[in-house]
């Protein structure tokens, strides 16, 4: 009787012990006869329930044919429809930007239309987070047909449910949502998802300090470094609304096809369509917004300072400057690329600086130089606080001139935004 139990062998003296005091007269691995026996009952009634699962199947194939074939491929196959992802947004620079929370939703809908396995909520946040599918109703009880689910303000419980789901392999889609800066609340889920192989889609929003006024607690700085420290996670954040479909076709097809989580992270604020992006891009990772064949300097943005970056890079150009702009939706995805894409897009002889509204541990594996935030945020309106920090274009050409002259290391760190 001792708390050593709890983490020490109890030794063969305990185990022999132990197993007087049940009554177990076996031996150590010993399996009983009648154990046995109970097991191989089952096995004859699981046979039995086979035959009768196969005798109404081959009915139901008969009688429904279309959803028959829609449930052979969602559940038993666990397969996706054929140009399922034709379904997703393709935007074009002369289409009106708006925040990616925005083209999040667009994408959810149109995925939630063509797949019916696609199913998932918010923590009560679906008007933030833009996560009601408009095809459906709410999943209550009595109403087990309908997609959206109301999880209440529980982000760990929802995470935990998601994985369920995925978990199950029913072949069912789930994804859950809530602020990027929650997520804190449910990070059990989210390891375990990436530790249990569970294909769980989070989905979160205000992905920054230009969240505003809702100030510190809410504005996320280190939560995005520290998720792309956990192995076999996807952190996505996309700049624009072609990168948010891509992330999306990323995503679903990683849960469905390979039972594997993504996280992704969108902005509240509204961001322009850029030159190059594309769904076929962000599969790689990270590719080349501004294209530039020998370039003096490459900055490296995430989702909303990657614009930043593309007007930081005009101004460096009349100065002489060549520079190549990188967008970087996922650093996951770019690191499983084949060495040769990796080392033409991020040359070793060429300077680079990223360029990301969080903390700038992490980005040394890709650049030589960084621009982040490495203290917490202010309330204030989300343009003003990411003008404060550093997040403008001034800065980025101030600190890229910087680089260029040799610094190394966080050349801005959002310090200046103190007061």
């Amino acid at each position: 009787d001792s708390h050593d139990a709890h983490g020490a062998p109890l030794g063969a003296e305990e185990g022999e012990a132990t197993r007087k005091q049940l009554g177990w007269k076996y031996g150590e691995f010993e399996v009983p006869q009648q154990v046995y026996d109970t097991f191989r009952k089952h096995a004859a009634a699981g046979a039995a329930k086979q035959a009768e699962w196969n005798k109404t199947w081959a009915a139901y194939q008969e009688k429904e044919p279309e959803l028959a074939a829609q449930f052979k491929r969602a559940v038993l196959d666990r397969q996706l429809p054929d140009g399922w992802a034709d379904a997703l947004p393709k935007l074009t620079p002369d289409d009106k930007g708006k925040a990616t929370r925005l083209h999040s939703q667009d994408c959810i809908n149109a995925i939630a239309s063509t797949l019916p396995e696609f199913i998932g909520g918010s923590a009560d946040l679906a008007p933030s987070n833009m996560t009601l599918m408009k095809c459906t109703g709410d999943f209550l009880k009595g109403s087990y047909s309908e997609r959206n689910m109301r999880f209440g303000i529980r982000e760990f419980g929802m995470g935990a449910v998601a994985n369920a789901i995925s978990l199950d392999k029913t072949g069912l889609i789930p994804y859950c949502a809530t602020f990027t800066i929650f997520s804190d609340y449910m990070r059990g889920a989210i390891r375990i998802a990436a530790l249990s192989q569970a294909g769980t889609i989070f989905v979160t929003t205000h992905d920054s300090i230009a969240v505003g006024e809702d100030g510190p607690t809410h504005q996320p700085i280190e939560t995005l470094p520290s998720l792309r420290l956990i192995p076999d996670l996807t952190v996505m954040r996309p700049a624009d609304g072609n990168e948010t479909a891509g992330a999306y076709k990323y995503a679903v097809e990683r849960s469905k096809l390979h039972s594997r989580p993504t996280f992704m992270a969108f902005s509240r604020q509204a961001l322009p369509n850029l030159p190059n992006s594309s769904i076929e891009n962000v599969q790689k990772g990270a590719y080349e917004v501004v294209e530039c064949a020998n370039p003096t300097l490459i900055l490296i943005g995430t989702g909303s300072e990657v614009s930043i970056c593309v007007d930081a890079a005009k101004e460096l150009e009349s100065t002489g400057a060549k520079v190549r702009v990188v967008s970087m939706p996922s650093c996951e995805v770019f690191r499983d690329q084949p060495a040769t894409y990796k080392d033409a897009l991020l040359p070793k002889d060429v300077p680079k600086m990223s360029v990301e509204a969080a903390c700038t541990s992490g980005w040394g594996e890709f650049a030589d130089a960084y621009v982040g935030i490495d203290v917490f945020g202010a309330s204030a309106p989300g343009d003003t606080c990411m003008d404060k920090f550093g997040f403008n274009v001034p800065n980025v050409v101030s600190c890229a001139s910087r680089c260029l002259a040799g610094e190394r290391g966080v050349l801005s760190n959002g310090s200046q935004g103190k007061h």
